[in-house]
């Protein structure tokens, strides 16, 4: 059987195929869940987020033109849901959780720990970035989107997505130099 784009799913789903979702939601929910982790490192309230992603998804289903790339309007929507969820609460979660990342089973201790040092750092620091500035580094860098669909989740042009991923690049630099120098 061939696999269906996104785009056709979707198509299904706004045509009321609701069952298109399912698929929809199993082949991104991951992708997903790993957007709000970067940004708030808090895995309950990511997985929340995901869901009501793609509640929003089929309640606006009608809106779904097919004509760009599934991915920006499925971040854009995230992007809506992650900010409504904040605004409907009044506050940021900067509680920073466990750092989870992999490791090759043939690194020494000290390589792990080194490893584990260098990703506490960047999360502390990405944590002291500003919400767009850490957004637009999640999606160009943790789930390297072009910077043209970047561009379309941002509502801005491709042009100014790259300026604004290489300034959150260089704010982000700073202040992991400024917390090795304390």
């Amino acid at each position: 059987m061939q696999q269906l784009t996104d785009n056709a799913l979707m198509l299904k789903v706004k045509s009321g195929d609701l069952d298109k979702l399912g698929l929809l939601y199993e082949r991104h929910k991951k992708r997903l869940f790993g957007f709000f982790y970067n940004l708030d490192h808090n895995s309950g309230l990511s997985e929340d987020l995901v869901q009501n992603v793609f509640v929003r998804m089929l309640k606006y289903r009608h809106t779904y033109s097919g004509d760009g790339s599934f991915l920006s309007w499925m971040f854009s929507m995230a992007r809506n849901v992650r900010y409504d969820h904040y605004k409907k609460n009044g506050q940021k979660y900067t509680e920073l959780s466990q750092v989870e990342y992999r490791m090759g089973d043939d690194e020494t201790a000290e390589v792990k720990m080194e490893r584990k040092d260098n990703v506490f750092i960047i999360q502390r620091a990405m944590m002291q970035l500003d919400s767009d500035k850490r957004e637009v580094l999640v999606l160009s860098k943790f789930k390297e989107m072009k910077f043209s669909e970047i561009g379309k989740v941002l509502g801005c042009s491709e042009g100014a997505a790259k300026v604004k991923a290489h300034r959150a690049l260089k704010d982000l630099k700073q202040i992991v130099h400024s917390m090795q120098i304390t």
